[in-house]
């Protein structure tokens, strides 16, 4: 059963390719939102080829329930979980997808590395094992803080499986000494789980799972759907302020920019000739010169807080001419 599809991201992507527009970023800038546009769309793509694999498999069955995209707060620790699998067993697969264009190396020591296509080589990254790792740890203390089914006056605690889904096509040397079983293939997922469970009955334990004590922990399909959608109640979904990641300021939506040095970091002040544009950067001023659509008419500049408007009393016109960033200048 399907409890929780992912977060819609295009408003994320709509505000990053939005930015691209803006005619006065600097080359930093641009390099980071390309980068983050890059990011967000290689995990966009990997995340929808592996979720449409475990629904498959998985959403249309009574002794699943299926999560996606959930992000936890728990304890000033937070947890981003791609996926998460509950069964009947009240097993739960905490599952981290990773995208790689090309190929995949884990040593001996358990170090990922990634193939850089540019540099034709190997690069270090941060171990996905150890990134799941963390977030079973905030999975627990979530678990802690809904109900959970009782047996016997004991509190049923699901067993928490963390896997690394990799892309189906992506190359992956293995070691010989580190223990890589929960990196695998996203497609052989239901193969691996079926390696535990019985197919044709799907509650009924094959190897050594298959014990008295996990057979007693099987509950029905409606407590495992209640136990995941008390689990999707907790999703804290957070709103990216790409504006500050960026310092996307109005100067650099609006194309105002200091006349000696070109840069976008200003504040309208006020002087002895009236407002004018003080520049952060190289400290010059460049005048302001309100002009309103029609030739004739005069034009001024208002203020309201940090904000200022470009009015017209004649036309009665008036628009949002420059906000003054938070921090100040003097």
């Amino acid at each position: 059963m399907l409890i929780k599809s992912a977060d819609d991201k295009a408003p994320s992507l709509a505000s990053l390719e939005k930015f691209l527009t803006y005619p006065n970023l600097t080359d930093s800038q641009k390099k980071g939102i390309e980068q983050e546009l890059r990011f967000i769309r290689a995990g966009l793509k990997v995340e929808k080829e592996v979720a449409y694999l475990i629904d498959f498999d998985f959403k249309d069955s009574k002794n699943y329930a299926v999560l996606h995209d959930l992000r936890l707060e728990v304890n000033g620790r937070v947890a981003q979980i791609d996926h998460l699998l509950i069964n009947r067993t009240l097993d739960v697969f905490v599952l981290e997808t990773k995208s790689f264009h090309a190929g995949l190396r884990i040593n001996d020591n358990g170090e990922f590395l990634r193939w850089n296509d540019y540099k034709k080589s190997f690069e270090g990254m941060p171990s996905p094992i150890e990134q799941n790792q963390r977030h079973v740890k905030v999975l627990q203390d979530a678990l802690e803080q809904i109900e959970l089914p009782k047996r016997l006056g004991f509190r049923l605690m699901p067993k928490l499986i963390p896997l690394i889904l990799i892309s189906p096509n992506t190359r992956i040397d293995r070691p010989t000494k580190f223990d890589t079983h929960s990196v695998i293939k996203a497609d052989t997922l239901k193969r691996y789980i079926m390696e535990f469970y019985d197919d044709s009955i799907g509650a009924t334990f094959k190897n050594s799972l298959g014990t008295l004590s996990a057979a007693a922990k099987i509950v029905a399909s409606d407590t495992v759907e209640d136990v995941a959608r008390k689990l999707a109640a907790l999703h804290s979904p957070i709103a990216m302020n790409y504006n500050a990641k960026f310092d996307i300021r109005e100067s650099v939506q609006s194309g105002h920019v200091c006349r000696h040095c070109k840069s976008n970091h200003i504040a309208v002040l006020y002087g002895k000739y009236g407002y004018y544009f003080k520049c952060h950067g190289c400290s010059g001023n460049t005048a302001i010169k309100p002009q309103c659509d029609k030739d004739k008419c005069g034009a001024r500049i208002r203020k309201e807080g940090d904000q200022f408007f470009r009015e017209c009393a004649e036309c009665k016109f008036s628009e949002l001419y420059f906000t003054n960033p938070t921090t100040q200048l003097t």
